[in-house]
């Protein structure tokens, strides 16, 4: 019996392998000439204030990325062994389309977000692919579907917006990618998913074909645009579902007891990062999806480093982080959960500290100040008074006026 489970479990590493050769040959062949194409039509993003690009460079490098996953995956499973396939598929299709759209005429942030409703609803309602037990979080395991489906509108949104905001600069959004569907990849293997490591490392071998080009591309450097980062939320959010839906039953081999944290600590820096500067653009009483240079890696850009260190840098404390949460995957959620906020709150100041301390900023720079939750307050304090001495100076003028007529 242990042959048949071992050689059963071999023919699923060959697929896995096979899919992500598979994939990785399609990006690696498929990016040059998704650069000549950008070239000639003038799809090139050009050097400003928030860019990463030196020079104009190619964007839609995500084309690449979703040819290279959709081949594969398709290849390497079928609508008879993964349903659910079709769903996945025409939701990735819609967030591709309005990527590509985005990237070559731009459209509001609005739309987008109308459009990632419309992608959740596919993933939820079709592909029947949702949140149904909360695993002991508060005291609470199975839910009912209203809340499922809420929460589960939720996190897709969050994720898809949170690897949308990540992509700033070389390698960041692919790399991190890479990194977590490795690891969701690595457990669906090892604990008999095989449906779901293929279709993790299919899209592994796709985003690694685009790294390459975007980090050490010399002549057919690339970015992935929304393109790219928009269909990497859309995949990734569906893992991160699956990842905790097959962790509902304790009794089974390899099943983690904390499987919501750890899915968290998996995605610890474009969630923490993404939840900092939104605090940060609602403090400044500004929208949340406006642009603006305070996440993590532009610190680390301010400090000196060049785009390729902040890069590893970064994906080198995302995995030290993934290697915590499992080495703590059989303690509580809300254990897990505390370590993630403080010990990754405390890493996530470091630049922070630095950058103040080596007074790299301008002290009348408020987006620059809102770097510790103390100056955040002290911001949203002064702009209350500030407020509040132009409301009695209009009322004082009004009153004014009255008695001059």
């Amino acid at each position: 019996m242990g042959l048949l489970l071992k050689l059963f479990k071999m023919h699923f590493l060959i697929y896995i392998i096979s899919s992500f050769i598979l994939a990785l040959g399609i990006s690696l062949y498929s990016v040059p000439v998704v650069v000549r194409v950008a070239r000639s039509l003038r799809f090139l993003d050009n050097p400003n204030e928030r860019s990463a690009a030196e020079y104009p460079i190619p964007t839609l490098g995500g084309i690449s990325i979703f040819l290279s996953f959709i081949f594969a995956a398709t290849i390497g499973l079928s609508e008879e062994v993964m349903p659910e396939l079709v769903y996945i598929i025409i939701a990735v299709l819609i967030m591709f389309f309005v990527g590509l759209k985005d990237d070559i005429l731009t459209i509001s942030a609005r739309k987008k977000l109308v459009a990632q409703f419309i992608t959740a609803g596919m993933i939820i309602f079709f592909a029947k692919i949702r949140f149904t037990n909360l695993h002991g979080f508060l005291g609470m395991g199975e839910i009912g579907m209203v809340p499922g489906v809420i929460l589960t509108f939720f996190a897709i949104i969050v994720i898809i917006n949170a690897f949308n905001l990540m992509d700033g600069i070389d390698g960041l959004c692919a790399g991190l990618s890479m990194l977590a569907a490795t690891a969701f990849g690595t457990w669906f293997f090892i604990s008999g998913h095989f449906n779901y490591a293929i279709l993790s490392f299919s899209l592994v071998g796709g985003i690694s074909g685009f790294f390459y080009y975007n980090v050490y591309g010399n002549k057919n450097r690339i970015f992935m645009g929304d393109t790219g980062s928009l269909i990497l939320g859309t995949i990734m959010s569906v893992i991160v579902i699956q990842f905790n839906e097959f962790n509902i039953d304790q009794t089974l081999p390899f099943a983690i007891a904390s499987a919501p944290a750890v899915s968290f600590g998996i995605l610890i820096y474009p969630l923490i990062d993404t939840l900092r500067v939104f605090t940060i653009r609602l403090l400044q009483f500004k929208s949340p999806f406006v642009a603006d240079k305070n996440h993590l890696h532009h610190r680390l850009l301010t400090l000196g480093f060049s785009h390729r260190k902040a890069t590893y840098t970064i994906i080198a404390l995302n995995f030290i982080f993934i290697l915590l949460v499992f080495a703590l995957r059989n303690l509580r959620i809300i254990q897990v959960m505390g370590f993630i906020f403080v010990f990754g709150g405390f890493l996530f100041m470091i630049p922070a500290y630095y950058i103040q301390k080596r007074k790299l900023i301008k002290k009348r720079d408020h987006q620059q100040q809102l770097l510790f939750p103390g100056s955040a307050y002290r911001h949203l304090k002064n702009r209350r008074k500030a407020v509040m001495v132009a409301r009695r100076w209009s009322a004082a003028r009004a009153s004014d006026l009255q008695k001059t007529h």
